[in-house]
């Protein structure tokens, strides 16, 4: 008898702690909001930024356009511009992945500097061509008149 009297009062008191508890804690419900409120106001919100390409609408109207064309067979055997320029920059990566791999063998940087000085002759010739054609027609009538032996 005596250990049903124990666990009936250790039940009460047990209810009576979770009440007091309860009470103890329990904020009412306009404060809890206020409080998540206040907090929600010393905050800053994260945000995820705009990309500014997508943003663009003219970005997005040549995109749309390209695509539409695409689809409809306008440019005939043609992949759309966007796709055409993503795959040369994979093409450059992969490039310089193999480069950064394998360094260049003697032949390859021999052909590489001659190359660049055949440019450098090209560029140099385009030039003079171009200095050439602004110069006046009466100045190249000279210089060959001056090649030209005199008959007397």
């Amino acid at each position: 008898m005596r250990l049903y009297q124990s666990t009936q009062a250790s039940q009460k008191t047990i209810l009576r702690n979770k009440s007091d508890r309860h009470q103890c804690w329990m904020l009412p419900p306009h404060q809890v909001i206020e409080n998540q409120e206040q907090e929600d106001d010393d905050l800053i919100k994260p945000r995820k930024l705009p990309n500014p390409i997508l943003a663009s609408h003219q970005h997005r109207a040549l995109h749309q356009e390209l695509l539409f064309c695409h689809r409809r067979g306008v440019l005939p055997r043609r992949k759309p511009e966007l796709q055409c320029v993503l795959e040369h920059k994979q093409r450059e990566q992969r490039k310089q992945r193999e480069v950064a791999i394998h360094p260049p063998s003697d032949l390859e940087v021999k052909l590489r500097t001659r190359l660049q000085r055949l440019q450098v002759y090209e560029l140099e010739e385009q030039k003079r061509s171009e200095s050439l054609k602004n110069v006046p027609e009466f100045v190249f009538v000279r210089q060959t008149l001056k090649h030209n032996p005199n008959s007397s």
